[in-house]
């Protein structure tokens, strides 16, 4: 049987159909079996394992794994090795739920026993763990059974897979984990750092995947904390390596892992993306990724360049997420990265790709991007690039969603010459469809877009806002769960309320409503700046002609605007000023009588208090009102 399967999906397929894998499984299990035998049993298996993941799956169904685990129990190491063999292949299948590997307790630990057995054990196992390992619980899991320290020495192995996996393992268990990633920095192994070790694999006399790899150890201990940015071993080691990996020469896989690997070691730090884009001429490498496979690369092997065709799109997601890292913060690297040849172009085409994962790049490389006042008023102008975005934004995934409703954020502000056309292509409804989200990254964006859309808006357009969301709407997001979307509501409600004929209108037809809800915050358990917000609100109010006397007829508002000028919190105390200062402005009608009203509830007396406050700005403030009342 083993010598018909090897090399042969169609044997392994009819064997599995005949009924194979329970009587291989029996034989395997029975304790009258034969070691030899029982051996055997696991080698024919493993085969059959190695074909199509159907093939796998009737494996799994048939509970391979407890037989496989169990005959890790024997005594004997050829079969614990085939049994081990046989594991590594369906674990490293992506039909095979990782879970498997931990349902019973006592395997993590019996594996690290047989770490030391032999360097086929080593390898297989480090092999199962790395692809075991998905998330901070199986992290945890591995890391309190001593994974650090029984694999650590395994870096130092004679054998080359067996380094490999070892390495591979690190990688997995340091990514987002700063209990891993702190724990590594310290460790040794005959007398050597392990920092250090993985420096020394990522010289360039080291094959391509242990570079990569031990690049990405390094990356992830960096962005774990347990290795400062300004490190060495990472600008000068670990940057460096990972920018030659996106060079034309090496592969497809190679350069996809290493500009997503970069991307990731310098998207939060300023200083790395001012070297990667000086580094190597990265950002003109990078252009490459979009002209793949180029017509000079030897078309000698045929099935690779069939295979780089289909896989194409993954170096496209891999540079738009690169530039996207790259851009992040440098307006001089923005800059460079749209000066790029037709790079605005690609990214719009990037925006309509079939693949999700390619249109998510973009969106986030152009949202990179758009956080340039510069680029917003020129490239961005030119491209027209709201077109394609309001296209992604009407029936995407919520992932691409999120970024893309924060760019439109972006092309919203107040300079941005795109906000026009935005407008007429019926944003204010796509907007408010948003703020009604489950998702609350995208009721944040929804109402941020509105509140940016409202900033020195014409009456016409904050009509539109206020109709399309309703006032229902508008009160649900004062009382909305999530911080944020208090915050940017009560941002809208400022912007909305701005300039004194808009003032008096809004408040003529919502005066009630929004009175109510200013009463339910300031009553609420909410933060210094939500209250400060919900004040200058007020202070806009009183900023109005006739919206002035919905506050002075609301005697509840008045004595808690008194309250929060003698406040503990120097900025509700200003925001409360503002309050009283725009209700005494003397040139104005009616003046006199709400002066009056105000000193019979005790206002100047706290004036003359805040005149003396060691705070300028509040005393001052204090000092102008008063002269109000002497003028």
């Amino acid at each position: 049987m083993k010598n018909a399967v090897i090399g042969n999906n169609k044997q392994k397929a009819n064997l599995i159909v005949l009924g194979a894998v329970p009587r291989l499984l029996y034989l395997l299990q029975q304790e009258t079996s034969s070691t030899e035998l029982k051996t055997e049993c696991a080698v024919v298996l493993g085969s059959l394992a190695m074909g199509t993941e159907n093939n796998v799956k009737s494996l799994l169904d048939c509970h391979i794994i407890p037989a496989l685990l169990q005959g890790l129990l024997s005594p004997d190491l050829k079969f614990i090795e085939a049994c081990l063999r046989c594991l590594r292949t369906i674990f490293t299948s992506p039909v095979t739920p990782e879970e498997l590997l931990y349902t019973d307790a006592t395997v993590i630990p019996h594996l690290m026993a047989l770490l030391s057995r032999s360097r086929y054990t080593q390898e297989y196992i480090c092999q199962i763990f790395s692809h075991c390992c998905k998330g901070p619980d199986h992290q945890t899991i591995l890391f309190n059974h001593g994974a650090v320290q029984n694999i650590a020495h395994l870096l130092t192995s004679l054998s080359y897979k067996v380094r490999m996996q070892a390495l591979k393992c690190f990688s997995v268990l340091a990514f987002e984990n700063p209990q891993v990633s702190m724990t590594l920095v310290n460790v040794l192994v005959d007398g050597e750092l392990l920092p250090q070790i993985f420096v020394k694999m990522l010289q360039r006399d080291k094959p391509i995947e242990m570079q990569l790899t031990s690049a990405k150890c390094l990356t992830y201990m960096c962005r774990a904390g347990a290795i400062r940015t300004d490190d060495n071993c990472i600008v000068l080691k670990t940057l460096p390596c990972l920018v030659r990996m996106c060079s034309k020469e090496r592969l497809l896989e190679e350069r996809v892992e290493g500009a997503e690997t970069l991307a990731y070691l310098i998207e939060p730090d300023v200083e790395l993306q001012r070297i990667a884009s000086i580094t190597d001429h990265l950002i003109a490498m990078l252009a490459d990724y979009f002209k793949y496979p180029s017509s000079v690369s030897a078309i000698t092997d045929i099935k690779r360049l069939d295979h780089d065709l289909k896989h194409a799109h993954e170096l496209r997601q891999a540079a738009f997420k690169l530039y996207a890292s790259l851009g992040a913060n440098d307006e001089d690297i923005r800059k460079k990265i749209i000066e790029t040849e037709n790079m605005m172009d690609r990214i719009v085409t990037g925006l309509s790709e079939s693949s999700v994962k390619v249109r998510l790049a973009a969106v986030r490389c152009l949202h990179s991007l758009s956080r340039s006042v510069q680029q917003l008023r020129t490239s961005f102008q030119d491209h027209a690039v709201w077109k394609p975005l309001m296209k992604v934004l009407q029936n995407a995934p919520d992932e691409i969603l999120v970024v893309a409703s924060s760019m439109l954020c972006n092309l919203l502000l107040e300079f941005s010459p795109s906000k026009e056309p935005i407008l007429e292509s019926g944003a204010v409804e796509l907007l408010c469809g948003l703020t009604q989200s489950e998702n609350p990254a995208l009721r944040v964006n929804g109402i941020w877009a509105l509140m940016n859309m409202a900033f020195q808006a014409e009456q016409k357009i904050k009509a539109d806002i206020l109709r399309s969301l309703s006032t229902e709407q508008l009160f649900r997001l004062l009382s909305d769960s999530d911080l944020n979307v208090l915050m940017k509501t009560l941002g809208l409600l400022r912007n909305l309320l701005s300039t004194r004929p808009h003032i008096d209108k809004i408040m003529s037809t919502h005066g009630k409503q929004i009175m109510q809800a200013v009463t339910l915050i300031l009553e609420g358990e909410h933060n210094i700046e939500v209250k400060e917000q919900t004040l200058c609100i007020l202070a806009n109010i009183a900023d109005g002609t006739t919206a002035k006397d919905l506050i002075m007829t609301n005697d509840d508002i008045l004595q808690k605007i008194k309250y929060y000028m003698g406040h503990s919190h120097v900025k509700l105390q200003l925001a409360a000023m503002f309050c009283i200062s725009n209700l005494i402005w003397n040139e104005e009608e009616g003046s006199q009588e709400r002066q009056d009203k105000l000193r019979d509830m005790g206002i100047v007396d706290i004036l003359h208090k805040l005149s003396q406050s060691p705070d300028s700005n509040l005393c001052d403030k204090a000092k102008m009102a008063l002269q109000q009342y002497l003028a």
